[in-house]
């Protein structure tokens, strides 16, 4: 699948071709970026919570990243039943921050995917860029995914009019194998209010392989939130977020998070 590459390529071309016609910006060491700036490398550790909005399906989260030095840091996140994991690191650059993973996700359907990624935050405060005290960073990524997931037989209770039963083998249900890649584009904008207290928000849409229905992979996800900051060392954040696709999920995933985090 050619565009995910092409997209990202165009996006980040874009930016490098614009520091061209801009003077070089000013570099924000970590020390004095926001915690909850994407571009910031430290070492931490953190623990969220989160659910749907009919708060039946919850997950606690648990996360850490090691700081090399100034510009790289290893990252590990995993949930409470090690069914969801992900583990990466990040290479700031004076420009932004590219990030590498590879993880595993379980969905609502009963699909499984472990996926191998590629992204990136370019502050658009380098370029001296900062409307009303928004912080604006642009991401894109790429993404390849391998899985399985639940596939109705032909002959399958499942394939019955009507049928509203569980995914199990005895309706007719066997696991598919599946594979794919996507990109995305977006930004994530951080508004500080006080120097403890902030704004978040995040918008971004994807676009992929075709799946077995012969569609594109198509999807977005967004939120808005605050952080607050109680010493230099604790914070925490809020936000609900929404995320939907044509492949993975029935129905758009609307949820509320909270985290805490601590930073060395």
């Amino acid at each position: 699948m050619k565009f995910p590459l092409l997209a990202s390529s165009a996006f980040l071309l874009a930016f490098l071709s614009g520091q061209a016609l801009a003077e070089t910006g000013a570099i924000t060491s970590n020390q004095e970026k926001q915690d909850d700036d994407p571009t910031k490398v430290t070492t931490k550790v953190g623990i969220s919570w989160a659910d749907n909005y009919e708060m039946n399906d919850s997950n606690v989260t648990f996360s850490a990243s090691l700081a090399l030095d100034e510009a790289r840091k290893l990252n590990v996140r995993i949930n409470s039943d090690a069914s969801e994991w992900r583990v990466g690191g990040s290479w700031l650059f004076p420009i932004g921050i590219m990030n590498f993973n590879f993880g595993k996700n379980d969905y609502p359907n009963g699909a499984s995917q472990t996926n191998y990624s590629v992204g990136t935050f370019l502050p658009l405060s380098y370029f001296g860029i900062e409307p009303a005290g928004f912080q604006i960073f642009p991401m894109a990524g790429y993404t390849y995914n391998t899985g399985d997931h639940p596939g109705c037989e032909d002959d399958g209770k499942c394939a019955q009019p009507g049928f509203s039963g569980d995914l199990s083998p005895e309706n007719g249900f066997v696991e598919m194998d599946t594979s794919g890649s996507s990109g995305y584009l977006g930004a994530f904008v951080l508004k500080p209010f006080t120097p403890k207290l902030r704004m978040l928000a995040f918008l971004a849409g994807s676009y992929g392989s075709k799946n077995e229905d012969g569609d594109n992979y198509k999807g977005y996800f967004g939120g808005v939130g605050l952080g607050y900051s109680f010493t230099k060392h604790q914070s925490v954040k809020a936000y609900t977020f929404v995320l939907d696709n044509n492949t993975y999920l029935d129905e758009a995933d609307k949820r509320v998070l909270l985290a805490y985090t601590y930073q060395f």
